[in-house]
């Protein structure tokens, strides 16, 4: 259980993150644009930080060990 973990202390700190581009991104003609592009910015960057971590602790392929005979 400890592997997984990290993966949900990583999305709570990245809805943080979004919560905060939504307060406190500028008022203009441009904030829907600017902050629908901060949140999709931090959503990319967690899911291909999660598939590669996850990828890392569950591998699909193992590594074959090869023991030389002397």
């Amino acid at each position: 259980m400890a592997g997984v973990l990290p993966v949900f202390f990583i999305l709570a700190i990245v809805i943080a993150l979004m919560t905060c581009a939504a307060v406190f991104t500028p008022k203009g003609p441009q904030q829907v644009v600017i902050r629908t592009a901060i949140m999709l910015t931090l959503a990319s960057c967690y899911l291909m930080w999660m598939v590669t971590y996850l990828a890392q602790l569950h591998p699909l392929i193992s590594p074959i060990r090869t023991v030389e005979a002397e």
